[in-house]
């Protein structure tokens, strides 16, 4: 049985070397980005608002590539947006090496975001867990903990969505078929950027208002 390509590897079968790979790969990203649901993301920059107002953590979790993404999410919307008096409260569950090795090593791998969550979220935090097939054990058990102990949950994902769009209470979906984490990937870092900008502009817009 011949498994169908995806589209790109049809891109790579088409072209005639790296630079129209390069243009076509460019141009699939495109309209994979312009299937996303805005309004969704919208949503969610209100999420992040809100969270920030209450003093609220946002959480991120992620592996392997969605793991470098979490950090950056962090990263841009907690640092980047530079609000230092009413800020943003993030953090990457993602960026602490001892202490996941050690809960991987003592509870198993599957448990290396939930305990984090046990030791560090309340009731009212956000949860956001970044992955492209929406299976991943550590992710599902970390959101299925998240929402039984009262927290807003959000899943940036690709595929099909898997278990976590259905888990979570905004799920910001990227379309494309299994396998393709590339573009999933590219799709999830163009919404941190998107997502940082607005909010580093909207607190420089009230800074401005304050003078």
């Amino acid at each position: 049985m011949v498994t169908p390509q995806n589209e790109v590897q049809k891109i790579f079968s088409n072209n005639k070397g790296p630079a129209e790979f390069s243009k076509a790969y460019m141009a699939y990203v495109g309209s994979v980005l312009n299937k996303l649901n805005f309004e969704k993301i919208g949503a969610f920059i209100q999420l992040l608002e809100t969270a920030r107002e209450k003093q609220q953590t946002v959480f991120f979790i992620g592996n392997g590539g969605s793991a470098a993404t979490a950090s950056h999410y962090a990263n841009d919307i907690g640092m980047g947006t530079r609000t230092w008096d009413k800020p943003f409260r993030t953090i990457a569950l993602t960026d602490n090496v001892a202490v996941i090795t050690a809960l991987g090593n003592d509870h198993g791998y599957d448990s290396i975001f939930e305990l984090q969550l046990k030791t560090l979220m309340k009731a009212g935090d956000v949860v956001v867990a970044i992955t492209a097939s929406g299976n991943s054990r550590n992710i599902l058990k970390a959101i299925a903990y998240a929402k039984d102990k009262g927290a807003t949950t959000v899943g940036l994902t690709g595929f099909d969505g898997g278990e976590l769009a259905s888990m979570v209470d905004l799920n910001l979906h990227v379309p494309t078929a299994k396998g393709e984490y590339g573009p999933v990937e590219d799709a999830h870092m163009v919404i941190d950027h998107l997502v940082g900008a607005y909010l580093g502009l909207k607190v420089q817009q009230e800074v401005k208002s304050q003078i």
